[in-house]
This record gives structure tokens, C-alpha cells and sequence, in this order.
């Protein structure tokens, strides 16, 4: 019975000290790993930031597939592209004692708290796509969104020529992918292009649309447009097929549909990420969490420009 009751103690022990000291390491370069004990039922959760997208659903079935193959139960949650049903979503999986969080943030800041939340209680985070931001994760696993928009709009520039009239479509205000989409297209576009107009379509189709719709009444003469993803970039393309006039469409994701209207000439060109090796990643990389070894800090999916 003493030696029982010692090493229960030890145990609790070991895991005060574990949450005490943190089992995360990242560095800003992205050279750190992470390892330590891990906390939980071994059960992953997915939280994404919506599935009323053809990116974000591929990412899910990727990690849906990898975790059937490799016989680990994984349970997604779809925050609807709601920031607060997303932190709610994120206690709730919290509550179900999962041992890693696959996070896809709708925003970057408000998810902060509850993936805060998580780490604190010694569960292991994983951000996907997009950063968390002002959390110590396990590991960051997204495209180069930065160098992708710019060689986008470099593309752009090529077709429309310096000086030419644009407009970005952005994605929902906040998200890290808006911001670093944002970042790319304007070091590029800022010294060759005339941006006259730079507006939120939240990554909808049906706003992307709108927002097009607006920027034409506004100024008829734009000759080419960035938007942050191809649902936004195909509501544009809708909008100006509409108008009658020849305006250059760049998007980023290398949707279906999209990769469809650029082999058709209605969308100039799109940027290709690999969403379904993403989710894949994420979930391997979790298993590897719950297996006590070491990952990469930080893990970077390259992207390739899709043009007819």
C-alpha cells in the first residue's frame, strides 16, 4: 500500500512539475522542437475555422483520412467562421480531455485565450494554416502566405502592366492568412501598381461578388484584382463577367472551381496550397505529440502558381 500511495504521489508529482515548467518550445526562426509528457485521453480535436469552404473541407478530409489510416480517433468541430462559437468550441474539446489541439483559427487573436487555456492545462496545440497568435504552440503548420500573394501579384503585374489601375479582396479581417496575403500583395503592388480600392469579403464567394460589384461603381477603369482566396476571387470573376469588361483575376488556394477558371481563361491565375497534406500533416504530427517525440517547431507547406 506505501509503495502504491508513493507512486501515485510521484506521478502527480511529475505532472505539477510538467504543467509548471510547459512541454512547448517554438522559436521565432522556427528552429525550436517540442517533446514532453503528454496530458489526456489521446483522443486528437479539430477545430476549423469553417467548412462552407472547399479549402478548409479538403484540410478536414485529409486529417479525417490520416487518422482512420492510422487508427487514432479524431473529432472536428466547425466554428462556422464565428470566432466565439470557435473558443467555445475549443473548451468543449478542452472538457473531452483530448491530448492535442489541431487548431484552424477563424481569428488569430480571439482564439488566443482558450488556446492559452489549453497549453495551461499541459495539452498539446498545433496551429494550422493560419498562426494563433501570443501562444507557445507545439508546432505551425501552414504555406508561406507572405511569398505566395507576392508572387501572385508579381504575376499580376506582368499581365496588366506597372501602373495599372487594382484592387485587393481581402480575406476575414484579423485572420493571419488576411494579414500576411495583405503583407505579399502590397510589397509587390505598392511601387508597380495603382491600388485604388482594398475591401473585406470575409473569404465568401457571395461577398466577394458584392464587394466587386461596389469596387466597379466606384472605379470602372480597374484592370486587375488580388483577392486573398479563390471563393472571394470567383464571386469577382462572377461580378465582372456580368459588367462585360477585361479585368485580371488572381485568387489563392488552387480551389477546383478556381484551378477550372483559370484552364477556362476567366481567372488569370491562382496560388496552389496542399490542404488535404496539411490536415494529413497536422494529424501525424499530433500522433508523434502523444508518442513523446520530437517535432518541428514550425512546418512550412510550399506553394506553386497555377497560370493556363
Amino acid at each position: 500500500m506505501k509503495i502504491k500511495k508513493l507512486t501515485a504521489l510521484m506521478a502527480a508529482s511529475c505532472l505539477l512539475m510538467g504543467t509548471m515548467t510547459g512541454c512547448n518550445a517554438i522559436t521565432i526562426d522556427g528552429e525550436g522542437t517540442s517533446t514532453g509528457e503528454v496530458v489526456g485521453s489521446g483522443v486528437i480535436g479539430l477545430s476549423v475555422s469553417t467548412q462552407n469552404n472547399p479549402f478548409f473541407v479538403s484540410l478536414v478530409e485529409g486529417a479525417e483520412a490520416k487518422a482512420k489510416e492510422d487508427g487514432v480517433e479524431l473529432v472536428v468541430v466547425d466554428a462556422g467562421d464565428d470566432a466565439a462559437k470557435q473558443a467555445s468550441d475549443v473548451e468543449d474539446l478542452i472538457s473531452r480531455n483530448v491530448s492535442v489541439l489541431i487548431i484552424n483559427p477563424v481569428d488569430s487573436d480571439a482564439v488566443t485565450p482558450a488556446a492559452q487555456n489549453a497549453v495551461s492545462q499541459g495539452i498539446k496545440v498545433i496551429s494550422v494554416d493560419r498562426m494563433i497568435n501570443n501562444v507557445e504552440v507545439d508546432c505551425q503548420i501552414a504555406s508561406d502566405n507572405v511569398a505566395g500573394a507576392k508572387m501572385a501579384t508579381e504575376y499580376l503585374i506582368e499581365q496588366i502592366g506597372e501602373g495599372a489601375k487594382a484592387a485587393e479582396i481581402q480575406g476575414t479581417p484579423g485572420a493571419s492568412a488576411t494579414i500576411d496575403r495583405g503583407e505579399g500583395f502590397h510589397e509587390a503592388a505598392d511601387t508597380s501598381l495603382d491600388v485604388v480600392s482594398s475591401q473585406t469579403a470575409n473569404f465568401d464567394r457571395a461577398e466577394g461578388m458584392t464587394v466587386m460589384e461596389n469596387m466597379l461603381q466606384s472605379d470602372s477603369s480597374i484592370k486587375g484584382v488580388f483577392a486573398h482566396n479563390d471563393e472571394m476571387a470567383l464571386g469577382a470573376v462572377e461580378a465582372i463577367a456580368a459588367s462585360g469588361k477585361d479585368i485580371k483575376v488572381v485568387g489563392f488556394d488552387a480551389t477546383d472551381d478556381a484551378v477550372a477558371a483559370v484552364e477556362a481563361g476567366r481567372m488569370l491565375a491562382t496560388v496552389a496550397q496542399k490542404p488535404e497534406l496539411m490536415g494529413a500533416t497536422a494529424v501525424e504530427t499530433a500522433e508523434k505529440l502523444i508518442n513523446g517525440e520530437e517535432v518541428e517547431a514550425s512546418m512550412p507547406v510550399e506553394v506553386e502558381l497555377i497560370t493556363q
